[in-house]
């Protein structure tokens, strides 16, 4: 199981990521929205701001997300960093239910260029 600071550090990875991109990704991601990641077998919840193509003042807490962001996304700790490593893509976990994103239907539309 991934630890807290695995998770941490893939998301950091993925800002990372989305602040390098170009193109089509890089318009996607520069959203300005709040974004929580709700880690079910931890019980712990990072939120942030995407906000100019990367991840912004991401902190963590126990338990679900504590207010509604406007991106919520609900996974386990290894599908996390699977994911953010590439061994685990988000269609794919998307349609199998590793992975629930709940956002406007305007920000899913911005945001499937990312997958």
């Amino acid at each position: 199981m991934a630890t807290t600071e695995e998770c941490r550090t893939a998301l950091e990875q993925l800002s990372r990521n989305l602040a390098a991109a170009g193109g089509d990704i890089r318009k996607a991601a520069a959203l300005d929205r709040s974004l929580s990641c709700h880690l079910t077998d931890l019980d712990l919840t990072f939120t942030g701001r995407l906000s100019g193509g990367q991840l912004t003042g991401i902190t963590d807490a126990p338990g679900p997300p504590a207010t509604k962001a406007d991106i919520k996304l609900t996974t386990t700790g290894d599908d996390l960093v699977a994911l953010v490593d590439g061994r685990l893509a988000f269609p794919t976990a998307w349609a199998t239910g590793r992975l629930k994103l709940d956002a406007s239907f305007r920000d899913l539309l911005r945001l499937r260029t990312l997958l």
